[in-house]
C-alpha cells in the first residue's frame, strides 16, 4: 500500500467571500494549486508556513500536535480555507507546521466532500459514486 496523492486547490475563504460581495476582484483572490498527501491520520488540512503566507491566512492561535511518528510539535491554527477537489469542496480549519514538506488532506475535508480512499488504486473516489451526497445530521 502506497501514498495517495491528489491535486487540490486551496482558496483563502475570506477572499472568496469578498469576491462574492464585490469587495475585491476575482483576480485578487489568493489561491494555490498543489499536490496533497491524503492522510486519514490527520484531522484537517496541514500546510507549510510558505503556503500559509501565499494564501495570506491569519494565525488565530498556536498549540501542540502529535505527529505520525509520535513526536509533539508546535503548530499554528489559521482562519479557514476552502479546499477544492474536482467538482467538490470543503471548508475547514488549517493546521500550519512550519517545516512541513507535504500538504496533508485529513479526514474532515474528506468527509465533507463525501470521499473515500481507494488504497488499491491509490486514489480518491466518491463515497456514493459520482454523486456528491452532502450529509446533514
Amino acid at each position: 500500500m502506497g501514498e495517495v496523492i491528489e491535486r487540490i486547490t486551496l482558496i483563502n475563504t475570506w477572499d472568496e467571500g469578498n469576491v462574492q460581495h464585490g469587495i475585491i476582484k476575482a483576480s485578487e483572490m489568493r489561491q494555490t494549486k498543489l499536490r496533497a498527501v491524503v492522510d486519514t491520520g490527520a484531522t484537517n488540512i496541514v500546510i507549510s508556513e510558505k503556503t500559509r503566507q501565499k494564501l495570506g491566512l491569519t494565525i488565530r492561535e498556536t498549540g501542540e500536535v502529535t505527529l505520525g511518528n509520535g513526536k509533539r510539535e508546535t503548530c499554528a491554527y489559521t482562519e479557514w480555507v476552502t479546499i477544492r477537489w474536482k467538482d467538490r469542496q470543503a471548508v475547514c480549519e488549517v493546521v500550519v507546521l512550519p517545516h512541513a514538506k507535504d500538504t496533508l488532506l485529513g479526514v474532515i475535508p474528506l468527509e465533507q466532500m463525501d470521499l473515500n480512499v481507494n488504497v488499491v488504486e491509490q486514489k480518491l473516489e466518491g463515497a456514493h459514486g459520482d454523486e456528491w451526497v452532502r450529509h446533514v445530521r
